[in-house]
């Protein structure tokens, strides 16, 4: 292998590698769900998004099953919501945070803009129902919306027609004054945030120059390597001016935790080739994810809200992958289906799936497989590249991981849709079978 000159130049196979690392896909579904791995893998990655689709399962169950395969929801739940290893808030949307990263998001909460939400008018003129809300839960909590009035400001949908309790809540919980204390059938339920987490909250806050450099380091720390749009859609909460984001960038240059560099065959902008960053912690990591012959081991697939996929311009530019989320997408402009997973094998995004959990019936349906045309064409990806990627050795990866999602959904049964392109339709159903197939001895 070429020896590196420059110690601050990386090829854009180290950026992938280290991010592959960062958000524990590098052995998809091989670890163990424990309180220590859990908080961890938040930690790493900033936080597990939660989202209320369920036509597979709930967002934050996928995102943690393709790093830990299989596990116990109420394990998880209980963890998350009697040991507190998590907790509930807004990172790059609403999110399960490592309880560690506390002190930190106390500051942003303690500095929550009504702004922020676009409904700080009526919070003004409705500060007394805020304050009863929160008298309620402080004399009968844990509460949930539906503990108070159904009463709501106008017909239809959306956000803007919650009814004005609601609204109250969400002010608490992002202003820190409530948390999330549970959930039932997914609503979220609050109490007083000291009583949730007496001992974080009896830590004192961290200054909010201290929160804006934490915040961007972290960014870093989640992607390993990043350009500042990169770090602008990462951890999207709270928002920052362009100005603040570069004022605090520089300082972190300016006292060498942050160092620039450059990646080799990095796509983007030329803007974006130019401007890398990463920790100067990280340079030796970087070097040493440059000399890894594969990044990853093992085929998992990726729900749509997983951090891995946040900035999707990112994941573009580092693997060829181009992807948009169509759940918000009207059917008949939809490509790839309703909802879409990426499919994850040895480090390479070869594929998507569009399945569907049809509980009455315990069936798992793979309603369409879509293989990437590098991937059927047997070539190399057209980004990061570890070489060549067995085709029969991913069929049959997918296979198994189709099978062991169905597993965890609850399901008995996996049917298979369309497979394109269709030349690998045959293939396909060949290895659903053979992965299903009881091992002889």
């Amino acid at each position: 292998m070429k020896q590196r000159q420059d110690p601050s130049s990386f090829p854009i196979e180290a950026v992938a590698a280290l991010f592959l690392q960062r958000q524990h896909l590098d052995r998809p579904r091989k670890r163990r769900l424990t309180a220590d791995s859990l908080s961890r893998f938040a930690a790493d990655t900033g936080g597990i998004q939660i989202d209320s689709i369920n036509v597979i399962e709930r967002a934050h169950y996928l995102i943690a099953w393709s790093r830990f395969g299989h596990f116990d929801r109420r394990t998880f739940d209980r963890l998350v919501y009697r040991r507190r290893v998590l907790f509930e808030y807004w990172a790059h949307a609403a999110c399960l945070i490592s309880a560690s990263h506390f002190p930190w998001w106390r500051r942003a909460m303690l500095d929550y803009s009504l702004r922020s939400r676009g409904w700080g008018r009526w919070l003004q003129k409705n500060r007394a129902l805020v304050a009863r809300i929160e008298a309620a839960i402080a004399a009968g909590g844990p509460l949930g919306s539906a503990d108070f009035e159904r009463d709501r400001q106008g017909e239809g949908g959306g956000w803007w027609n919650w009814k004005p309790s609601t609204h109250a809540l969400d002010y608490l919980w992002m202003s820190g004054r409530a948390l999330v204390h549970s959930r039932t059938n997914f609503q979220k339920r609050f109490d007083l945030a000291e009583r949730v987490m007496p001992d974080a909250m009896a830590e004192a806050p961290v200054s909010a120059d201290a929160f804006r450099r934490w915040h961007l380091c972290r960014s870093l720390y989640a992607m390993g390597a990043a350009t500042p749009t990169d770090l602008r859609m990462y951890l999207t909460f709270p928002r920052a001016a362009m100005t603040e984001r570069r004022r605090v960038l520089g300082e972190l240059i300016a006292s060498g935790e942050v160092v620039r560099i450059a990646v080799e065959n990095a796509g983007g902008t030329a803007s974006e080739q130019a401007a890398w960053y990463a920790l100067a912690s990280d340079l030796p990591h970087l070097a040493e994810a440059a000399r890894r012959r594969r990044p990853s081991r093992g085929t998992t697939m990726l729900a749509p809200f997983d951090s891995f996929l946040w900035h999707r311009d990112r994941t573009m530019r580092l693997f060829g992958f181009n992807y948009r989320i169509e759940v918000y997408t009207p059917e008949h402009k939809r490509v790839h289906g309703y909802y879409v997973m990426p499919i994850l094998h040895d480090g390479q995004l070869i594929g998507r799936l569009d399945a569907k959990t049809h509980r009455r019936e315990g069936r798992f349906e793979a309603k369409r497989i879509h293989f990437e045309s590098w991937f059927a064409r047997k070539v190399e990806p057209p980004a990061a590249s570890w070489g060549n990627v067995d085709r029969d050795e991913a069929l049959f990866g997918v296979a198994e991981a189709l099978h062991a999602l169905a597993k965890f959904v609850g399901a008995e049964t996996v049917s298979l849709g369309d497979v394109s392109p269709s030349a690998l339709a045959s293939p396909m159903k060949r290895a659903l079978a053979a992965a299903a197939a009881p091992v002889t001895v």
